[in-house]
């Protein structure tokens, strides 16, 4: 058998729930729901920490946060930077792959290759490195017809605001995204299969569709914000104030406007995607081409009052994903409901196409779960994140996708949530008396995770508070950029 291609699309801050085959009936995503139709839709799949850098650090080398010593964004973090043994990508080179990244990657230095033979970047407005400018941001600085920039809708890139993009539609990153893909198949070298990551900037805000999907749904109605029972303590005016807030409550025009334009995006990534897979079905290259859909992880888009990520909750933390193997593979399951995890994919991908799982990898492969094998030997998902926007929200949790745990260890506090009977996580279950031994069970297994590391985080029986002391570190980080000087 020819050796498959592989295509790796992702987007950027897409939460779980925000596909027609997954069950939203507002937003329209056919070409993704079309592969969803013809693949396996993993129903509970989790973002080992919910930003933008350790997620996507661990979808690069198949490890946990702590092992690639990423552990969020935010004190005492570094940026994902060089080093890594072993990279999806750079494995898929040595087994002969021609090897390419589009879009944002999030490296540091950002020309770092992490494996790829190339890259196209776009990093949005992230300038790391001195004199850094992306492919984007040249590209569009050449074509545009008008003295404007990439950014002059005066929107910020972290912000709840939204409006219809300012520039032609050409313009659009996401248009960029799939010309580039599109260049490189016609430029790969033909002896090799290839590996193709096209990786979206959007959904992420700006939340700037472009006119014709922003206006979609700004005349739909669009799903409302789920406010938990536990939510007042993120009302907070002064912090809603800021046009960046990350948490605060928002009026009900402000947040449909977010929502359209969120949804408009996803819309518009989802027809760009229809045209890649169009010209790999002209090229005759998608029969045998591995395809898989996922995203780094969600966005709250203002449930509970929050905005952005970085949180345990359903909007930042359960992400789509998506896999289509060709039909010489033979026949896989629809659906899969057992919790996985973006670092699965590099095993799963590597096995499907026969090249050695380093030893390295802590992720499993999902070719077992995928050909109905009872044997996968995973119970639940741990996910962890930094403290970012404040020192409150720096989390630990622990979910199967029916029960889920989340430790707060710089206030010492903890929530339960029964998503089986409340998948918006409305209420907090921790102290009602029904839910004693699944709290005890649930709090042991985030112990069983977090003991080994000899951090303080546990004296093995229970948590221990982390309030007024460092940042949590992990040992690998300092030990992997060391090697590399």
């Amino acid at each position: 058998m020819t050796q498959p291609n592989i295509l790796l699309l992702m987007t950027d801050q897409q939460r779980w729930d925000t596909l027609g085959s997954y069950g939203n009936s507002v937003v329209e995503t056919a070409n993704l729901d079309w592969l969803a139709s013809e693949g396996t839709v993993f129903t509970h799949a989790y973002t080992p920490s919910p930003s933008c850098i350790p997620a996507r650090a661990s979808l690069l080398t198949g490890m946990n946060p702590w092992n690639t010593g990423v552990l969020g964004m935010g004190r005492g973090q570094g940026q994902m930077g060089t080093g890594f043994r072993h990279t999806l990508p750079g494995e898929l080179a040595t087994a002969g792959y021609h090897t390419q990244g589009v879009g944002k990657m999030h490296f540091y230095p950002q020309r770092s290759l992490n494996g790829f033979h190339h890259t196209q970047l776009d990093e949005s407005g992230r300038v790391h490195d001195p004199g850094f400018k992306s492919d984007y941001r040249m590209w569009f600085e050449r074509n545009r017809t008008g003295e404007y920039d990439f950014v002059d809708h005066g929107i910020g890139w972290n912000s709840w605001m939204a409006r219809p993009y300012h520039a032609p539609e050409f313009l659009h990153p996401t248009n960029w995204t799939v010309n580039e893909s599109i260049a490189f198949l016609k430029k790969r070298d033909p002896s090799k299969p290839f590996f193709l990551k096209t990786s979206f900037a959007r959904p992420h805000s700006p939340y700037d569709a472009l006119p014709f999907y922003f206006d979609l749904y700004a005349n739909k109605e669009m799903p409302t914000p789920m406010i938990g029972d536990w939510a007042s303590m993120h009302d907070c005016p002064e912090e809603a104030a800021r046009p960046d807030a990350w948490r605060g409550v928002r009026s009900e025009e402000e947040i449909k406007r977010a929502r359209a334009g969120y949804y408009g995006l996803i819309h518009h990534i989802d027809h760009q995607i229809g045209r890649l897979l169009q010209f790999m079905t002209d090229q005759k290259l998608l029969d045998n081409t591995i395809i898989v859909f996922t995203s780094d992880h969600g966005d709250m888009l203002g449930d509970h009052n929050l905005w952005r990520k970085t949180y345990a909750y359903e909007g930042s933390a359960h992400i789509p994903f998506i896999v289509r193997l060709p039909s010489s593979f033979g026949k896989m399951a629809k659906q899969v409901d057992t919790p996985v995890v973006l670092q699965d994919i590099m095993p799963t991908l590597l096995e499907a196409v026969g090249a050695s799982i380093p030893d390295t990898v802590d992720g499993l492969s999902l070719l077992p779960l995928m050909r109905g094998e009872t044997n996968f030997q995973r119970d639940y998902v741990h996910g962890e994140h930094s403290t970012c926007y404040s020192e409150e929200q720096e989390m630990q949790y622990v979910t199967d996708g029916k029960m889920k745990y989340i430790w707060f260890p710089r206030l010492g506090t903890e929530q339960l949530f029964d998503l089986t009977k409340d998948p918006c996580e409305c209420q907090n279950v921790a102290s009602d008396p029904n839910y004693k031994e699944q709290l005890l069970d649930w709090r042991n297994k985030l112990v069983l995770e977090l003991a080994p590391r000899q951090l303080g985080l546990t004296d093995g029986d229970s948590l221990v508070c982390q309030a007024g002391k460092p940042p949590i570190v992990s040992p690998h980080y300092a030990e992997r950029i060391n090697q590399t000087r």
